[in-house]
């Protein structure tokens, strides 16, 4: 069943400048149980960090998380984005099409509301699936 991305994004993205250190960036990860955070400049989405941007750009090339910024190593622009009016289909075909498990929702012109993952398309589309049932698992402590 098709939904729009509004319905089933996680609004409560979290965000860092792209000055920030990546060690910065991977604690916070942690404090917000998030695999990603969205990285923005003045409320415009510039780029999206991942925790697997920071081991493959980071920690696999050497990099020192201390003095490594993110806006090193996250991937850069142009991000593919969706709308909150965009709907799961369309999240779906992005994924595939780029190959990625995340997408910023952004509203006019730019500014990141929230995110969309293939967890939440999972849980959409059947909320007793299994990658549904293991988005919904809280995290090893």
């Amino acid at each position: 069943m098709t939904r729009r991305i509004r319905d089933v994004m996680s609004p409560a993205t979290v965000a860092v400048e792209p000055m920030t250190t990546v060690a910065r960036a991977a604690r916070l990860m942690r404090e917000e149980d998030v695999g990603d955070v969205l990285v923005t400049y003045d409320c415009d989405l510039f780029g999206v960090l991942t925790d697997r941007d920071i081991v493959l750009r980071g920690v696999a090339d050497g990099r020192d998380p201390d003095a490594t910024t993110v806006g090193a190593v996250c991937t850069p622009p142009p991000v593919v984005t969706l709308g909150p009016d965009d709907t799961t289909d369309r999240a779906a075909e992005l994924m595939r099409r780029h190959a990625v498990r995340r997408l910023p929702v952004v509203e006019h012109g730019g500014v990141p509301v929230g995110v969309v993952s293939l967890g939440d398309l999972a849980a959409a589309d059947d909320p007793h699936s299994a990658l549904a049932d293991i988005s919904r698992t809280a995290p090893d402590p």
